[in-house]
């Protein structure tokens, strides 16, 4: 399970460009609404409707599936990237933890530092410069219950806010 900070509209292709493993996005509905970017989005990851119990549940089945395939899983477990620029990241949410311990899947925390100041979601924001990345070491999820999730995804969040909080080089 590959978690990493969302900041900016480049973290999906950074993942791209990092993971050397095939893998498949989880990513919000609303997307699939964007013209033409939808539409190989709702082809090529597991789509969850947020608001929708069933969507959410139809999510876990799906990512087992793909997991048998032999892909493994990304999720950006902010949810998205926060409307706040000032937060440097934002609360996570449950879903990548309760599949992770679900399905014994190791977490692979990866940070990004510059994603947000090279390139925002603000249109003529951003400047030319080097994208560091930081991959974690494994969080195992074996022998874990759901009664261990808020331990483990507030030992993820803590790996990636202290990363976030180093000097830059």
């Amino acid at each position: 399970m590959f978690v990493a900070n969302h900041s900016s509209i480049i973290d999906i292709m950074m993942m791209l460009a990092v993971i050397d493993h095939p893998f498949v996005f989880v990513g919000k509905k609303e997307l699939t609404k964007i013209p033409l970017f939808g539409f190989f989005y709702k082809r090529t990851c597991i789509v969850v409707d947020r608001g929708d119990q069933k969507s959410r549940l139809r999510v876990l089945g799906e990512a087992q599936r793909r997991l048998k395939q032999g892909n493994s899983i990304c999720i950006f477990p902010e949810g998205g990237v926060p409307g706040d620029k000032t937060i440097e990241l934002a609360f996570f949410k449950d879903g990548a933890f309760r599949l992770a311990i679900d399905h014994e899947i190791p977490i692979v925390p990866i940070t990004f530092h510059d994603n947000k100041k090279r390139f925002s979601y603000t249109f003529f924001s951003g400047s030319p410069g080097i994208m560091r990345t930081t991959v974690h070491e494994t969080i195992s999820t074996l022998n874990k219950t759901q009664t261990d999730k808020r331990a483990l995804k507030n030992q993820t969040f803590k790996i990636m806010l202290e990363e976030l909080r180093k000097p830059s080089l």
